[in-house]
């Protein structure tokens, strides 16, 4: 949490869609934290079990998960469950997090909070009468997608190109993407008209999120990935002209370079190769902590 903030570092009270306004005005009280703050906020919980410190990295997320849980409100549920169900996935991640690998905390939790929302969801549908594969999973969270990507608006079952396309994309077979868009259909999505509370005051349509990002993550977003491309620029001359050249078409080009290819332009092994990228990448991993920790972008590794 930022320096002289009142603010507590505790999560507001989501008692159901009713408070759902109220909860959605009170996290955005909590600042989003530099690189910095978070960085030496979850060296403290990592290496002191420091609770206060766990809750300011809650709490500075808590629109993260508002965000992305109304990305899944489609599915007919509570989106006050959604985010509950997503904010302990966040919990999750901040126990999880290691703030020595170099990613910010939000690149990290979001995957624990979308697991955790998709696993609510799949309870929710009963799923598992129907059997839980990665591959059923990656069809229930992307039918609807696909569905509009192709406009496929059918009321009844879907046209045989479309089916055959969506079953091609995401490698199951058509019999799945029939079943599971029937499923899906007698569930129902929730209209946008609904009233959010008894008092018929407010509709979900007035809650609507804006798909892309928020402007303070735009702007932190962009100075990092700045300040990350200066290190990474500076960082590169601890590599010799071979593990450089090799880290580069490995990592960086666009369409990056085989091993085989590799291998043939330097005589050597693909399996020296690797070794090689591996080593160039720990080094340069390592000489973008040193250059961070001396500019005090990050704290100097210990």
């Amino acid at each position: 949490m930022a320096k002289g903030s009142n603010v507590p570092a505790t999560i507001p009270a989501l008692g159901g869609e009713a408070s759902l306004n109220r909860y959605l005005a009170e996290i955005k009280k909590f600042p989003i934290l530099a690189p910095e703050q978070e960085y030496m906020l979850a060296k403290r919980f990592q290496e002191h079990q420091d609770p206060e410190a766990a809750a300011q990295l809650v709490t500075s997320h808590l629109r993260l998960v508002a965000k992305i849980a109304m990305g899944y409100r489609g599915y007919g549920l509570p989106v006050s469950e959604l985010i509950s169900e997503g904010n302990i996935g966040l919990m999750q991640g901040v126990k999880k997090f290691e703030p020595d690998r170099g990613f910010r905390l939000a690149t990290y939790a979001m995957w624990w909070i979308r697991a955790s929302i998709q696993e609510f969801i799949l309870r929710s549908w009963s799923l598992v009468k129907m059997g839980t594969t990665a591959a059923q999973k990656k069809l229930f969270f992307n039918l609807r997608r696909m569905k509009n990507r192709l406009n496929a608006f059918e009321d009844g079952d879907l046209s045989p190109e479309n089916l055959k396309k969506i079953a091609d994309d995401l490698g199951v077979t058509e019999d799945e993407v029939t079943s599971m868009n029937r499923r899906m259909a007698m569930g129902g999505d929730t209209s946008l008209n609904v009233p959010m509370r008894e008092d018929g005051d407010g509709q979900w349509q007035d809650w609507l999120a804006d798909e892309g990002p928020l402007q303070d993550e735009r702007i932190a977003e962009a100075e990092e990935r700045d300040v990350r491309h200066a290190l990474l620029m500076e960082a590169m001359d601890d590599l010799n002209d071979r593990e450089k050249h090799i880290l580069s078409e490995r990592r960086l080009a666009d369409e990056p370079k085989t091993l085989e290819e590799l291998s043939q332009v330097y005589g050597v092994s693909r399996e020296r190769v690797r070794q090689i990228e591996v080593r160039a990448f720990e080094k340069l991993q390592r000489a973008m902590l040193r250059i961070a920790g001396a500019r005090r972008l990050l704290p100097s590794p210990a």
